[in-house]
């Protein structure tokens, strides 16, 4: 039997587990099932990414396996991965306390429109340039 557990891939002459490559693979999906969800539903993009149960998950992964991709190029997609939840979570404040005062004099369902609309596009950047980073086996750069 002499099967290795956790077979490993070279990338750029470090060894990474190959299971976390799959691992991050996933998270991925996870964050693209909420983009999906938001795109085909009545809720939006970013409501769906933010408060939708697979980003969530996702989220978690990240943080329960982040210290087992440190040093290797999955490194960068954990911390993009984080910062794109997070700092989506920031703008959406930020949209809503912009938006919200301006909606007496009418501008504010202008600027919550197109924040959220901006930052549904931003978010499937993110995911798109990381997944296919990710599928390079590649780094993603920011």
């Amino acid at each position: 039997m002499g099967d290795n557990v956790n077979p490993s891939v070279t990338v750029s002459g470090q060894s990474v587990d190959a299971s976390l490559i799959s691992y991050s693979h996933i998270m991925y999906a996870l964050h693209s099932l909420s983009v999906l969800i938001g795109l085909t539903s009545a809720v939006t993009v970013v409501g769906s990414f933010i408060f939708g149960l697979p980003s969530i998950i996702a989220v978690v992964m990240n943080y329960a396996r982040q210290s087992d991709v440190r040093g290797t190029f999955l490194e960068s997609h954990f911390r993009w991965q984080i910062r794109t939840f997070w700092f989506a979570l920031l703008w959406v404040l930020a949209i809503v306390a912009l938006s919200l005062p301006l909606m007496v004099i009418g501008v504010g369902f202008f600027t919550w429109w197109m924040g959220f609309v901006v930052l549904g596009i931003w978010v499937i950047y993110r995911i798109v340039r990381g997944w296919l980073a990710l599928r390079d086996q590649r780094p993603v750069n920011p």
